[in-house]
């Protein structure tokens, strides 16, 4: 996501507003376009240091997973699997239509006079910027509830019904992506004329569009603070107590450090433009059906905001692979292996301390 930083389409195809090319001025884009970072070596080295990022986190997860014995432990990796795939693959599919863009330099209103690879591309704009807040969001409640009710399940999250979990977040978003497909809302390309999103524009079905996607990304990263937060608390509560501060456990620290800094991550480069999206549509409500075309500001403001975006899915990996226990170890020597969350809980029928031990 994010590639956002090359010419406009033709003047012609822009002038018509009632297709994907006509959002905004192509000519003014043109002539700012000449004097931003418009280098195609610039954009590929930004895309390949992001795609290598997330291979080698998928990598290290790969091994890590195959070592594990905990059932919680494989779930959560099962989470971080799938969010990294998809961090990974926007990359690539963005990736596989912009950096050509770049080289060829083809006119896109005549490559794609229907507006399909327009779609496409803004399809896999939604798609691939929804899945991580509504991974983070889920992984959030998994451990919400494994840190606060951990005995209430008979047994922890299998792989099988983790992969389940992450198949229908990528079925959810895949159904919100293909909503302007189907008539609500639509994709336009956006300034300087490099890539696809929704429509900023105030007709109904771009305001409802545009709202849904926004407030479901926002509320996804309010779950995951609340989530986060009262899991961290309840960490630090338990931690601290006098009777277990030398019983506790390495593995449920290091999943929430791992899981706030995502979160911390997903709010600084997505709440922005989240924000400014209902803000933007909002403001326009007075005036809906009379603006044909994007300010300019707005059109620069969308494409600054776009590119905070892109770094979420370059800084995710780096979450795991900084923050594991074998790279903290090495940091701070004095952390080792403690015993399991079960030893916080020193009241517990002895037969379901060995079944869950086991689980």
């Amino acid at each position: 996501m994010g590639w956002g930083d090359m010419e406009p389409p033709n003047g012609s195809a822009a002038s018509r507003s009632d297709t994907c090319f006509g959002v905004f001025n192509a000519s003014d884009g043109r002539n700012t376009a000449q004097n931003s970072i418009t280098s195609p070596w610039f954009s590929t080295a930004f895309g390949l240091i992001g795609l290598c990022s997330n291979l080698f986190a998928l990598c290290v997860l790969l091994s890590s997973s195959r070592k594990l014995s905990s059932r919680a432990r494989s779930s959560f990796l099962v989470f971080l699997c799938g969010l990294v795939v998809t961090d990974f693959m926007g990359l690539l599919v963005t990736a596989s239509v912009i950096i050509p863009y770049h080289f060829i330099k083809f006119a896109w209103a005549e490559v794609d006079p229907g507006c399909h690879l327009c779609n496409f591309l803004g399809f896999s704009m939604v798609f691939f910027g929804q899945c991580p807040l509504l991974l983070g969001a889920t992984m959030a409640g998994e451990r919400f509830f494994g840190i606060n009710h951990p005995f209430s399940r008979s047994t922890s999250i299998s792989k099988r019904r983790a992969w389940s979990i992450v198949g229908l977040v990528w079925g959810f978003s895949c159904l919100l992506g293909l909503l302007p497909v189907l008539g609500l809302g639509r994709y336009t390309l956006q300034y300087p004329g490099s890539w696809c999103f929704l429509t900023l524009l105030p007709d109904t079905g771009n305001i409802v569009f545009c709202l849904l996607f926004a407030l479901l990304g926002i509320f996804s990263v309010l779950l995951s603070f609340i989530f986060n937060t009262v899991s961290v608390v309840t960490l630090c509560r338990v931690y601290h107590d006098r009777e277990s501060v030398q019983r506790r456990r390495d593995s449920e620290v290091e999943m929430m450090v791992q899981l706030v800094g995502i979160m911390i991550i997903a709010t600084i480069c997505w709440m922005p433009l989240l924000i400014f999206i209902v803000q933007t549509v909002l403001q326009q409500l007075p005036a809906s059906g009379r603006i044909q075309m994007l300010p300019q500001e707005t059109q620069k403001m969308l494409l600054i905001y776009i590119r905070m975006v892109t770094w979420n899915q370059i800084l995710d990996p780096w979450v795991y692979i900084l923050f594991r226990r074998a790279v903290l170890q090495r940091v701070y020597p004095s952390l080792r292996p403690r015993p399991s969350i079960l030893s916080l809980y020193p009241v517990l029928n002895p037969s379901l301390r060995r079944k869950l031990t086991a689980d």
